[in-house]
């Protein structure tokens, strides 16, 4: 039962790390989502006609098992790919996963088909949406460090990239 409720905490504490920003004074939360959020992003990364930029994860409290990878993907091509899989040694799985409103509730889903980056587009792996899901993580993300992480494409093939752990807590710009 304990460790039940120990599994049920950490993916609360993983969604509430994917889901939204987090404030210290909700009177100074901003009423719209489309805030600016100050964190530093890894490099832009070139996987054939793929272009990847942004990437980032956040720090993670002590107990938690489970947080998100973020990256934006486009695709210069004149083809469609698709994002296959993510690997990575900081976690035990790693699964691609989508996060939206349903009915008034959240949910998040696994990607079994992948996501796909359609010819000439951009798909933003981002909180609240599209992400990379780290689950039974090896030891939490501490801000500062770096988190190695493998994507496949069905097309373009594997890529590795570094997520820069950015704050628990993101500074808002007004």
């Amino acid at each position: 039962m304990i460790k039940n409720i120990k599994h049920i905490a950490g993916i609360f504490a993983a969604i509430s790390l994917i889901a939204s920003p987090v404030f210290a004074d909700s009177s100074t939360a901003p009423k719209k989502m489309d805030m600016k959020v100050e964190m530093t992003h890894g490099a832009t990364v070139t996987l054939g006609d793929l272009e990847l930029s942004g990437s980032f994860t956040r720090a993670m409290p002590p107990a938690a098992k489970a947080g998100g990878g973020f990256v934006t993907i486009t695709n210069n091509g004149t083809e469609s790919d698709r994002l296959v899989s993510a690997a990575s040694g900081a976690a035990n799985m790693v699964q691609l996963h989508e996060m939206r409103m349903e009915n008034e509730v959240m949910v998040m889903r696994e990607m079994k088909d992948g996501i796909e980056i359609p010819a000439g587009e951009t798909v933003n792996l981002k909180p609240g949406g599209l992400h990379i899901m780290f689950m039974k993580v090896k030891k939490p993300f501490v801000e500062g460090e770096m988190v190695k992480v493998t994507l496949t494409f069905e097309k373009a093939g594997s890529v590795d990239i570094m997520l820069p752990v950015g704050p628990m807590m993101m500074k808002m710009k007004h």
